[in-house]
């Protein structure tokens, strides 16, 4: 069962639903977003987790994962969630926690990716599903589409199509990770990923392709 933390939207919550996948819980550290609407909406079970709640933050984090627990959440999923887990939290889903950045990693983390490629002159933007540790956008890499950087683009036109292909990456990385527990996968080929071979220093790849690294669900 998916646990999935959102604060903001919730396109990329909408895209596991849309999916069919096994969404058991929605989370939020903020009220009233729409993420919440789109929960209710499917009739997943939501809560908000405000900060303001709680004497500090491991005080929240642990709540979440008790309340995450308690409806059978084996894999948590950062879907556009913009708070950094705590390792109160982390160590109660050891490797389970997954995030969905819009940038190439290691080389562009942290909460305005987009901006500082875009500032830095970058060829390409991307979808990148990774794993989450205490770090900032510091996890394995699972796997990513890349999204070239178009002539005259902006945050707004760029960001549009990177969600498009986070809509169609996470849902095939997380229907993975829940129906494989093996330690490695076979590469697979899908609408939209046509290259799955893992990505080595100096290699790219096309709007529409994919790198997809070993993924291991960890014990």
């Amino acid at each position: 069962m998916i646990g999935v933390l959102v604060s903001g939207e919730g396109t990329n919550l909408q895209a596991l639903l849309d999916a069919g996948l096994p969404v058991a819980a929605v989370a939020s550290n903020r009220p009233g977003v729409q993420a919440l609407e789109r929960a209710a909406a499917a009739g997943v079970p939501a809560r908000v987790f405000a900060l303001d709640d709680y004497p500090d933050r491991d005080a929240s984090d642990s709540a979440l994962a008790d309340w995450l627990e308690e409806r059978g959440v084996e894999l948590v999923v950062c879907a556009g969630y913009m708070q950094l887990l705590r390792p109160s939290f982390l160590v109660r889903f050891p490797g389970r926690v997954v995030n969905v950045h819009p940038a190439p990693l290691p080389a562009f983390p942290g909460a305005h990716p987009l901006e500082d490629l875009l500032a830095a002159g970058a060829s390409e933007a991307a979808a990148t599903v990774h794993y989450v540790d205490d770090g900032v956008d510091t996890g394995e890499v699972i796997a990513s589409e890349s999204v070239p950087v178009l002539a005259g683009d902006t945050i707004e036109t760029l960001r549009e199509r990177v969600h498009a292909a986070e809509h169609r990456l996470l849902p095939e990385v997380v229907r993975r990770l829940v129906a494989e527990d093996e330690a490695s996968l076979a590469p697979m080929t899908t609408k939209g990923m046509t290259s799955l071979s893992p990505t080595t220093e100096g290699e790219t790849h096309g709007e529409g392709e994919a790198s997809l690294a070993p993924m291991t669900i960890k014990e």
